[in-house]
């Protein structure tokens, strides 16, 4: 869809008609706020009790591919130590079943890194709702016009995300 610059573009767009608009509305003041997702994401508690959880609970999955793995190299090692000492028919029958063991290394990685990558979008899906929540709290607390997340420069004045980390980790936020 779009790129990283195409949405630098469009908000910094939306900047300068916020700017514009604050020009033309002389009886009222237009409040402009920013907040760096990248950070709540970091920095959250919630983001940081989601990457425990995702690594206590892929955890013995690393492990056993990490042993399925050491298992296959010594495999490996040990054809080599003992390939001169090997018929033809013997070598031909280890390296068969050292290709298996091979693929099947490569489909357990493939599908354990498929369902961590599935489960990581899933909690990240669940902290971006519950960080939007926050925003929109903060924006309406506070009387903002306009929050925007990423663009290429801003002033740290307009800096609102230190308050939407405040909002989303409060033990009364309804984020959780």
């Amino acid at each position: 869809m779009f790129t990283r610059t195409h949405r630098r573009l469009v908000s910094s767009f939306c900047v300068m008609v916020a700017v514009a608009a604050c020009g033309t509305a002389s009886a009222q003041q237009f409040r402009l706020g920013y907040v760096n997702v990248d950070r709540v994401m970091r920095d959250s508690i919630q983001g940081k009790r989601a990457e425990e959880a995702l690594a206590v609970e892929f955890a013995v999955r690393a492990k056993a591919g990490k042993d399925q793995a050491q298992t296959f190299s010594s495999a490996v090692a040990q054809l080599d130590k003992d390939l001169p000492n090997l018929s033809d028919e013997q070598r031909l029958e280890r390296q068969r079943r050292l290709g298996e063991q091979q693929r099947e290394l490569n489909r357990v990685s493939e599908v354990f890194k498929a369902d961590q990558e599935r489960r990581r979008s899933e909690e990240l899906q669940k902290l971006l709702e519950a960080t939007s929540r926050a925003v929109k709290q903060v924006a309406e607390t506070e009387r903002f016009d306009a929050i925007l997340q990423e663009i290429v420069y801003i002033k740290p004045t307009y800096d609102i995300t230190d308050k939407v980390l405040k909002t989303l980790d409060s033990p009364t936020s309804v984020n959780k």
